[in-house]
């Protein structure tokens, strides 16, 4: 629908500009429903409790459907309901995340409760942003880093510890360079620079500390020996997930140091198509095949749904220097998002709907 929208050729019943209806779909749509598909897959494994499911489960998912109908309808049924509707969702589920957690002894995952309520916060701030002026540049931009920040996170853990299983496996000696006191300095950096992007994105120490989180992170993502395990789809896809991370720091810092020749809309989507949409799809794939009890193993319908993000990235990308071309790279964009997810649901909706292993 996004391209039809964005060139004018239908209208949507929403009060928000259309850009700024684009970006908060695909992140506090699209965004926290993977955030919490996998915070409700992990959370049981954290806890030792049975997992969020039955009715609890559904009012879950109905929220959810209700603020993707009421942002899309807000002109319609106004700012105040259509954000009450909307705000619901991410709210009632860091209360959830928070009772799991607590129920289940186990105190030191509560701050993912508090990761959830700044996503949280950071959706109520967008709705109010754009009453008072507009436009929500300052609640989208921390939004998306906060998504960054959990990739950077979570995928800088599971990255190298999946890795390390496929080479022992493949009876490697060598392994990939386990999370220590570097990382978390350079978690920290990273953290840094996102706040920076969020409150000063065009100010020159912004575009410094960016590039330096890049560099960082690409050197992270080296220790973890990557290419001795590309035979491997499913492993690989993650660290071309993180690759896209890091290499969203350094288009964002460019673009903060040489504004005419790296548009913002680079960096950005290097983050939200690259490292969320990638990184999102690598898990799903992942979480599903294990959680089934089916070997991990990527299918020509994976890999071909891994690929069509990587185009979508690379029409995205194109898009946003080729102004001449900017329509017809955003069709392609659009069509080889759709197409890939259109594979996950032709490959794995089936595994879903079906248990055919252990959950």
């Amino acid at each position: 629908m996004w391209p039809a929208v964005f060139s004018g050729a239908i209208r949507i019943p929403t009060a928000f500009f259309a850009v700024d209806w684009h970006a908060h779909e695909m992140i506090f749509g699209y965004g926290a429903a993977v955030v919490a598909g996998f915070l409700l897959t992990a959370i049981p494994n954290w806890t030792g409790r049975l997992p969020v499911a039955g009715l609890p489960l559904a009012a879950l998912a109905a929220l959810w459907s209700a603020g993707r109908v009421a942002v899309f309808a807000s002109a319609e049924l106004g700012r105040v309901a259509a954000a009450a509707v909307d705000a619901s969702f991410l709210i009632v589920f860091a209360a959830v995340v928070a009772r799991e957690v607590i129920a289940g002894r186990n105190a030191r995952n509560l701050k993912v409760a508090g990761l959830v309520l700044a996503l949280a916060l950071a959706n109520v701030a967008f709705h109010v942003e754009d009453a008072m002026s507009g436009v929500a540049e300052v609640s989208i931009r921390a939004a998306l880093s906060l998504l960054v920040f959990l990739i950077l996170l979570i995928g800088g853990r599971v990255t190298p510890s999946f890795t390390g299983n496929w080479l022992a496996r493949a009876g490697e000696t060598r392994r990939p360079v386990p999370f220590g006191r570097l990382d978390g300095i350079i978690l920290a950096l990273s953290g840094l620079s996102l706040a920076m992007w969020v409150a000063a994105p065009e100010r020159v120490a912004t575009g410094a500390l960016a590039l330096a989180a890049g560099v960082v992170n690409l050197w992270r993502l080296s220790r973890w020996r990557g290419l001795a395990a590309r035979r491997d789809a499913l492993v690989l896809v993650l660290h071309g997930g993180f690759l896209f991370a890091a290499l969203g720091f350094l288009a964002v810092g460019a673009s903060g140091l040489w504004p005419e020749k790296i548009p913002t809309a680079v960096g950005i989507h290097f983050w939200s198509v690259g490292a969320v949409g990638v990184m999102t799809l690598a898990m799903m794939t992942r979480a599903t095949l294990g959680h089934t009890g089916r070997a991990l193993a990527a299918s020509k319908g994976t890999v071909f749904a891994y690929g069509c993000l990587v185009v979508a990235l690379a029409a995205r990308i194109a898009m946003a220097f080729l102004a001449d071309l900017a329509l017809p790279l955003m069709h392609v964009a659009a069509c080889a998002w759709v197409l890939a997810f259109a594979a996950f649901l032709l490959v794995y909706g089936p595994m879903l709907a079906r248990r055919s292993g252990p959950a």
